[in-house]
């Protein structure tokens, strides 16, 4: 395995691959993003993993400050499943200051970016950038931030990207936890209450299954019961799979997304439920 800083190194290094696969990635990597490398190793016979905490998709009050970097540990993770590991400085990805952005589409405003505003504009442009340095044929992103996802997938077709974007499953605890790297900021008290956000999906999911078809009451309904146990809620939505756009009745591929604060930890979950 190869760590490279430079964006010299990294095409340098790249020059002639023709089968890459890529897993950007923020770093402190958990068996989540292990799992997302996993997919790498079989799709492709070069796998690059970036790890780089980009700054212009964190807020003005959020947490790029205190975010984890732990390179060292990352990469011992990757020996053995990645081929090539970029890590540049914020300087090596914005050598000026960024006036290009890519405009994601108004679902981007909605869900997470009602509560992020900037953030997956800051998303997509990284994602882009990333993708120009690294120009994978394939890359693989997790389920787990679904909006992030389709509005990655939105963007390549929408410019024409050469690229398969391949979605992974949600990697959980073993009480059903989505795993992130934010779970370690949870107490431990707060971690034995976190496991109630995707315990409230699979209720939502089992009803929709068995037939409910009011979705706002169902919202509603988890919405005050998070908050009842001392949740900030930002949102619990029932949405399209295809655009996260607002379902009709005859809608059957659906997915229920949440977010909610518990003490000072944002977490987020989703659950697809096919009818």
């Amino acid at each position: 395995m190869q760590l490279v800083h430079s964006v010299s190194e990294l095409r340098a290094r790249l020059a002639g691959e023709q089968s890459v696969a890529f897993v950007p990635t923020m770093g402190n990597l958990h068996e989540g993003h292990i799992e997302l490398v996993r997919i790498a190793r079989q799709r492709g016979s070069c796998v690059v993993v970036s790890i780089f905490v980009n700054p212009i998709q964190f807020g003005p009050n959020e947490d790029f400050d205190k975010y984890p970097r732990t390179l060292d540990a990352d990469c011992a993770k990757l020996q053995g499943l990645a081929d090539v590991v970029f890590a540049p400085a914020v300087e090596e990805m914005y050598p000026e200051k960024q006036t290009i952005f890519v405009e994601p589409p108004p679902i981007s405003r909605e869900l997470c970016g009602e509560f992020r505003p900037g953030h997956f504009q800051g998303v997509a442009t990284v994602v882009l950038k990333l993708f120009n340095l690294v120009q994978p044929q394939v890359a693989i992103f997790g389920k787990k931030d679904y909006q992030q996802l389709t509005v990655i997938r939105q963007m390549v077709t929408q410019l024409n990207l050469p690229i398969e974007i391949v979605g992974a499953e949600t990697s959980r605890a073993a009480d059903g936890l989505a795993l992130s790297s934010r779970n370690q900021y949870l107490s431990d008290a707060e971690r034995t209450e976190a496991v109630l956000l995707s315990q409230t999906l699979r209720g939502m999911g089992t009803a929709l299954a068995g037939g409910a078809a009011d979705y706002a009451a169902l919202e509603q309904g988890a919405s005050a019961a998070l908050a009842k146990r001392g949740w900030q809620v930002e949102y619990v939505a029932v949405r399209k799979q295809a655009d996260l756009g607002v379902p009709g009745m005859e809608e059957r591929k659906l997915v229920i997304l949440a977010a909610a604060r518990l003490g000072k930890t944002r977490l987020i979950d989703n659950l697809e439920v096919c009818l």
